[in-house]
């Protein structure tokens, strides 16, 4: 990331994610992206692991879109620290 030029922070960012064998793409604020990349690597997890973690969780009860299922995650885990 640090030869990625500086976004603003809440830009939203639209990305391919791979998720159980499909792509779909995911749309965040820069920010979101950051630290979700953060916990990936920290748990030694790809992106797609993680959301697709967090996609599987999200489907036992479904609340809302995957965007906003990955924003309450990465919240939840900085509650945790």
């Amino acid at each position: 990331m640090a030869n990625e030029p500086q976004l603003h922070q809440s830009a939203i960012r639209k990305r391919s994610v791979l998720i159980s064998g499909h792509r779909t793409s995911i749309s965040l604020e820069q920010a979101f992206w950051t630290k979700l990349r953060e916990i990936c690597e920290q748990r030694d997890k790809s992106i797609n692991q993680m959301v697709t973690e967090i996609d599987n969780d999200r489907l036992e009860t479904p609340n809302g879109n995957l965007s906003s299922a990955i924003r309450v995650y990465i919240l939840e885990q900085l509650d945790k620290n």
